[in-house]
């Protein structure tokens, strides 16, 4: 297979590479099951013992732990390995907030109370906005801004512990964001504000302590724990703090990331988001003259791995598990940030994702259970659903975005079976989504084989999430050949039911196998309803012919990178499946 152009190396420099990364990165032949990973979620008591914990917070007990010497001074200051966006710092300069596609005003950013989206409030809580500052022009107006919204913190949260301005993982980040931009925020010749603002990063620093290791895995456990790390290395007297940091780091990545370098949310927001911390983590490092643990390293290099194997072919990132497409700068800029350099992972066996790149044209699948970690918030019914690009151009895509819209029922119909181009049956989802927003029954296990030859590759994977109320096995076969210009596809349901099983007699059940086109394509039916042809807005031709059903063209939405929707159009290849099974095969051919 030739290897196009969103396959070359992520990040700049050389901290990751290392001589097994292409051993590691080869594909096995034959089958294997992947599995869910179990229940994910916290027993009862555990979460009636998380709440308790929390209502310790507000207790003069949990406030005489937080009392100590607070620094003078901070031993070093980290360099913020991710840049910030100008604009945007102007833009606080001037009175406004902003983050995705939600602004507001500097007047309402009290901090006592939500303002807008949750994304929006914790953007605000991290003080990730701390590096557009950095970026700023006028670094005067810089200061005066960010000194002004930190004692706004510390009014509200500086002596008092809330819920939410001391959450465990949001202290992290702002311990990574206070630490790297100390210059804005004790500049101050106000001696009273400084000593607040230290005062504040030592009480956070026993607070995290205390709280890291009770975050929920994933990210936020992640976060947790860097702050920990971070505040032991920049706090003068931090060795004990720092090595029972490294030690919890360690054990929060080994629950929240896999061997192959995916997280257990499998988002790709996620993945990188983690990648973020460890590189801001490292540049705390740096500025102590120190090497990021070994373990911690490897953890990083394989995180980046694997985010590069849901990378498309406009090298930003495919639509996963609620996450929108990611676009180029902002994958490019993490990227550079970790200073690793790996290939994309093509098969990751643990969390599922497969990748084929071929000549132009980029193939990622989701070949596994969806994510049942708690904190896999937006987690989809996307179990056998492929985005493909070609070139820079996306063909095939997933709605995507369940987390960047604020419409409940929007985001519930993006983490849809429907929203994801796979076969849904009945007009049901693989993998119930339940009214609170967790997850229910459904897809359990995939079966999953893939080939290598000299013609192409070829991916067979089925899930069980229609066996127990339909009696159908989804079984999908992907075969891309080596120049990119076909993808050949069969969707098939099997019996899963014994011969005398509760199926036995039950009617025809309709089924659609769906197809949602990138922004901008075009698409019309051929008159046979047999097919149809789509034109890419810089002209590519791909042509679609399917046997076994019809062809009809529905409207369709996808979420862009800036959470906004675009209208777009899919294709539906729709057919009705009797006791003994049903099968379409299908294909996308390049014609110019």
């Amino acid at each position: 297979m030739s290897d196009g152009h969103a396959d070359a190396p992520g990040g700049q420099g050389s901290g990751g590479q290392d001589s097994g990364s292409q051993a590691r990165d080869t594909i096995d032949a034959g089958h294997r099951m992947v599995r869910a990973a179990g229940d994910g979620s916290a027993s009862l008591g555990q979460r009636v013992v998380d709440y308790f914990d929390r209502l310790t917070w507000r207790t003069p007990i949990h406030d005489m732990r937080l009392k100590g010497r607070y620094p003078r001074k901070l031993l070093a200051v980290p360099a913020d390995p991710v840049a910030g966006d100008a604009e945007r710092g102007e833009a606080l300069t001037a009175g406004w907030l902003a983050w995705g596609n939600e602004f507001r005003a500097l007047d309402e950013v009290t901090f006592a109370a939500s303002i807008g989206s949750v994304a929006f409030d914790d953007h605000a809580q991290s003080f990730a906005w701390l590096r557009d500052l950095w970026a700023a022009p006028d670094r005067a107006k810089a200061t005066r801004t960010a000194e002004v919204l930190t004692q706004r913190w510390l009014a509200v949260n500086g002596e008092r512990v809330t819920e939410r301005g001391w959450r465990p993982d949001l202290w992290g980040r702002r311990m990574l964001m206070w630490t790297a931009h100390a210059p804005l925020l004790l500049s101050s010749s106000d001696l009273i504000y400084r000593s607040s603002v230290l005062s504040a990063i030592a009480r956070g620093a026993r607070h995290l302590d205390r709280t890291a290791d009770k975050t929920p895995a994933g990210v936020r456990r992640i976060a947790a724990w860097c702050g920990v790390v971070a505040s032991g290395l920049l706090i003068p007297g931090g060795d004990p703090r720092r090595a029972i940091g490294e030690a919890g780091l360690e054990r929060a990545l080994a629950v929240s990331i896999g061997g192959d370098g995916g997280i257990a949310s499998r988002s790709p927001r996620d993945q990188l988001d983690a990648i973020e911390l460890l590189a801001c983590l490292r540049a705390a490092y740096d500025a102590r003259r120190l090497e990021l643990p070994e373990p911690v390293m490897q953890v990083l290099a394989r995180s980046v791995s694997a985010l590069l194997g849901t990378m498309m072919g406009d090298a930003g990132l495919s639509s996963w598990q609620g996450a929108g497409p990611i676009a180029f700068d902002a994958v490019q800029a993490v990227l550079a940030a970790s200073r690793v350099v790996r290939r994309p992972l093509r098969q990751a066996s643990d969390r599922g994702y497969q990748r084929i790149a071929a000549a132009r044209s980029v193939l990622v699948m989701d070949a596994a259970p969806p994510p049942t970690s708690p904190s896999a918030a937006g987690a989809c019914a996307s179990t056998l659903a492929f985005e493909l690009s070609d070139g820079e151009e996306r063909l095939i895509v997933n709605c995507g975005g369940a987390l960047l819209v604020a419409d409940a029922g929007l985001a519930a119909g993006l983490r849809s079976t429907a929203a994801h181009s796979t076969l849904v049956l009945a007009d049901t989802n693989s993998t119930a989504l339940l009214p609170d927003g967790s997850l229910g029954r459904g897809v359990s296990e995939v079966d999953l084989s893939r080939q290598e030859s000299d013609a192409g590759s070829r991916i067979e994977a089925r899930h069980d999430g229609y066996a127990r109320r339909f009696g159908f096995r989804h079984h999908r076969t992907l075969t891309m050949t080596v120049d990119g210009l076909e993808l050949r596809g069969e969707d098939a349901l099997l019996p899963a039911w014994k011969r005398h099983g509760p199926g036995r007699g039950r009617g025809a059940v309709p089924f659609a196998a769906r197809f949602h086109l990138g922004a901008g394509v075009e698409v019309a039916a051929s008159g046979d309803a047999l097919g149809a042809t789509l034109v890419t807005p810089q002209g590519a031709m791909w042509h679609f012919r399917l046997a076994g059903g019809t062809v009809t063209i529905e409207d369709s939405v996808w979420i862009d990178p800036e959470g906004q929707m675009v209208p777009t159009r899919q294709i539906v290849a729709g057919g009705s499946a009797d006791p003994g099974g049903a099968t379409l095969n299908w294909v996308f051919k390049r014609a110019r």
